[in-house]
C-alpha cells in the first residue's frame, strides 16, 4: 500500500545546513576551528531548536564569549546564509507531491522563532500541509516522543508515513516506530524512492 503522507526534514533535505562551511567562507577555516573549539555553537542551536528564544539566546552566548561575540552573532544576523543554498531538486519533489494531492508534512529540529523568521525568506516553508517544528513542540528528534506526537496529531498509521531525514539517528528512531524511512543523501535518491513507492512517476520526479 502506498504511503498516505510524506514527511520532510528541512536541514540538508530541502536546504543545506552546514554552519562550518559558512564560517570557513567568512572567517577562514583556522579561525572557524578555533571558534567551534571554544564555543559549542551546535549546543547553542539545540537550545533554540528546543524552544529557546532565537535572537536572545544567540546574543546571550555572544555575551558569555566576548572574544567571539561578533562571530557568534552572525548565527542570528546571517542565519539564512547558514541555511543555504536551497536544494531545488527536493523543493521540486515537495511541489510535485502536493500537485498529486499527496499530503506533505514538515518534521524538523527548528526553533519556533527562527521558523517564523525563515518563512519570509524560504518560501517553501509555507507549503506544507502540517508543520511539526521542534521549537513549538518542546521536544527534538530523535526523542521518540516527537514521532508519537506526529502520529497522534495526523491520525495516520505509522506504516503509512514516509519520512526523509539526513541523520541516521533520526531515521532509526522513526523506523523503530514503524515509519517508512529514507536517509537522505541526494534529491535524486529521494526521487527514486518516491517513484518506488508509487507516489510519483519518473517524469514527475524529474528523473
Amino acid at each position: 500500500m502506498q504511503p498516505e503522507a510524506v514527511i520532510f526534514d528541512i536541514g540538508n533535505v530541502l536546504t543545506r545546513w552546514q554552519p562550518e562551511a559558512f564560517y570557513d567562507r567568512v572567517i577562514g577555516e583556522d579561525r572557524r576551528r578555533a571558534l567551534f573549539g571554544a564555543v559549542d555553537l551546535h549546543g547553542m542551536n539545540e537550545i533554540v531548536d528546543a524552544g529557546g528564544l532565537f535572537r536572545e539566546t544567540i546574543h546571550d552566548w555572544a555575551g558569555r564569549h566576548p572574544e567571539w561575540g561578533d562571530e557568534i552573532r552572525m548565527w542570528y544576523d546571517r542565519w539564512i546564509e547558514l541555511a543555504s543554498p536551497r536544494i531545488e531538486g527536493s523543493i521540486a519533489l515537495l511541489r510535485a507531491l502536493r500537485a498529486k494531492g499527496v499530503p506533505v508534512f514538515a518534521l524538523s529540529n527548528f526553533g519556533r522563532y527562527s521558523w517564523e523568521e525563515a518563512r519570509d525568506k524560504l518560501d517553501f516553508l509555507a507549503e506544507f500541509d502540517r508543520e511539526y517544528v521542534s521549537g513549538r513542540m518542546g521536544v527534538t528528534k530523535p526523542d521518540p516522543r516527537i514521532y508519537a506526537m506526529v502520529e497522534a496529531d495526523c491520525g495516520i498509521a505509522p506504516d503509512r508515513l514516509l519520512f526523509a531525514d539526513d541523520r541516521a539517528d533520526n531515521v532509526t528512531a522513526a523506523a523503530r516506530r514503524g515509519w517508512r524511512t529514507h536517509q537522505f543523501e541526494s534529491w535524486e535518491g529521494w526521487a527514486r524512492r518516491l517513484v518506488a513507492e508509487g507516489l510519483l512517476t519518473e517524469g514527475e520526479a524529474g528523473l
